[in-house]
């Protein structure tokens, strides 16, 4: 797929330097750095889901301590 991007001149400047100094084009400086971005942005959302149940109200500090308290109720019997 073709994309249009305005980009300024400095930032244009560099990345043919960039596309010299390392034989490729500036469609491939482009497309690396936003693969680079996407796989970031993939990280960052996938980090911000761990953690997501500590705030669900239960005072256990780790999935350790959560199971064992779990399985102690099995402990009591009416």
């Amino acid at each position: 797929m073709r994309a249009l991007v305005d980009l300024r001149d400095e930032q244009v400047s560099i990345l043919d330097a960039m596309a010299r100094e390392g034989g490729t084009s500036r469609a491939a400086l482009v497309r690396e750095a936003i693969d680079e971005w996407l796989n970031a942005r993939r990280k960052e959302r996938l980090m911000a889901q761990f953690g997501g149940w500590a705030d669900a109200g239960r005072p256990y500090e780790d999935g350790l301590a959560y199971q064992m308290a779990m399985r102690a109720e099995w402990d009591h019997r009416p």
